[in-house]
C-alpha cells in the first residue's frame, strides 16, 4: 500500500490562490499578479476582520456574502494618498511639463488608480492655475468602486488640510489652497468646477484595455503592488494610451528600467519619475 506524499505548498498559500481564484471567477476582480507579501498582510487583515479562522472560512463566505466583497476590495487596495503628495513631483509638472501640453488645443489626462481621489485633485487645481484645466479632459479609474464614489465627492477630513496646504505651496501652488474648497462640519469639499470634466470609471489595470489616447498619465505608488509581469502589462498599457510625445509620471520607488518596453520611453525628468512617450520615427518615402 503507497502512501501519497502531502504537497510541500504551504496551507496558507493553496488559501490564497483558491481565495483569489474565486474573487476572479465570481466577481472578475483579478488580483493574482499582485505581489504576495503584501496580499498576504491585506488578506490577512480582511480574516481577521470578518472573524474568520482562515482563508477557506472567507472564501466559502466571499461566494455566499456579496458584502464580503466590499471588504476585501477595501483591504487589497490602497486608499492611503494626500493632495500634492511628493510636491517635487508636482513643481516638475508644472515648470517642466506644462509648457510642453500648452502646445496642444485640447488635453486628456488619466489618473490611473486614483484612489480616494487626492491625486486627481491636485492634477485639476494645477491646471487650473496654468490655465489648462477648461481644455482638459480628466479620466479618473479605480478597482475600488467605493474610494472612485469618494473621489467624485471630493470631501475630506478636515484635520488633514494643514499637511495638503504644506505640499501645495512646496509644490509652487499661485495662491492658498482655500481657496478651492468648502470647510464645514469637519469636512472640506473640494470645488465642484474641479471635477467637472472629469470621468470617473472602474477601470482594472490587470485585466481591462486602453479606453483613450492621453496626454499625460500619472499612476503613482500603484504599480509597486504588483509582480514584474503586471508592471509590463501595465506599462504596456500606460504605452499604448499615450500620444507620442505623451508623459508618463510614476511614484518615489517606481521606475521603466527594467520593463520589457523601456524603449518606449525616453527619461524626462527621472528624478521625479516623469518619462516621455517616445515619438513615432519618420519614415522615407520611395
Amino acid at each position: 500500500m503507497t502512501t501519497l506524499a502531502l504537497s510541500a505548498e504551504p496551507i496558507a498559500q493553496l488559501e490564497l490562490d483558491l481565495l483569489l481564484d474565486a474573487l476572479n471567477r465570481r466577481y472578475h476582480y483579478d488580483f493574482r499578479s499582485y505581489s504576495r507579501a503584501s496580499l498576504m498582510r491585506r488578506i490577512e487583515a480582511a480574516r481577521e476582520r470578518l472573524g474568520c479562522a482562515t482563508l477557506s472560512e472567507v472564501q466559502g463566505r466571499l461566494l455566499r456574502e456579496p458584502e464580503v466583497l466590499h471588504i476585501l476590495i477595501d483591504a487589497l487596495t490602497v486608499q492611503v494618498s494626500e493632495l500634492f503628495r511628493d510636491p517635487e513631483y508636482f513643481l516638475a509638472l508644472r515648470n517642466e511639463v506644462v509648457p510642453y501640453l500648452r502646445t496642444f488645443p485640447s488635453l486628456k489626462v488619466w489618473v490611473a488608480g486614483c484612489a480616494n481621489g487626492e491625486e486627481l485633485y491636485s492634477l485639476a487645481i494645477l491646471f487650473a492655475e496654468e490655465g489648462l484645466l477648461d481644455r482638459t479632459i480628466f479620466y479618473a479609474t479605480e478597482i475600488n468602486r467605493r474610494a472612485l464614489d469618494r473621489a467624485g465627492a471630493g470631501v475630506y477630513d478636515i484635520a488633514r488640510l494643514p499637511l495638503f496646504s504644506t505640499n501645495y505651496q512646496q509644490a509652487g501652488g499661485r495662491g492658498s489652497l482655500s481657496d478651492y474648497y468648502t470647510a464645514a462640519y469637519g469636512s472640506a469639499a473640494f470645488r465642484r468646477d474641479l471635477r467637472q470634466r472629469t470621468v470617473f470609471s472602474e477601470h482594472d489595470l490587470a485585466t481591462d484595455q486602453v479606453f483613450s489616447e492621453v496626454h499625460l498619465v500619472s499612476c503613482r505608488n500603484v504599480m509597486i503592488y504588483f509582480d514584474r509581469d503586471l508592471q509590463d502589462r501595465v506599462l504596456r498599457l500606460f504605452s499604448d494610451s499615450l500620444v507620442h510625445g505623451g508623459f508618463l509620471g510614476l511614484g518615489a520607488h517606481e521606475t521603466l528600467r527594467f520593463a520589457t518596453n523601456q524603449a518606449d520611453f525616453s527619461p524626462f525628468n527621472e528624478k521625479e519619475r516623469i518619462w516621455r512617450r517616445m515619438t513615432r520615427p519618420e519614415h522615407s518615402h520611395a
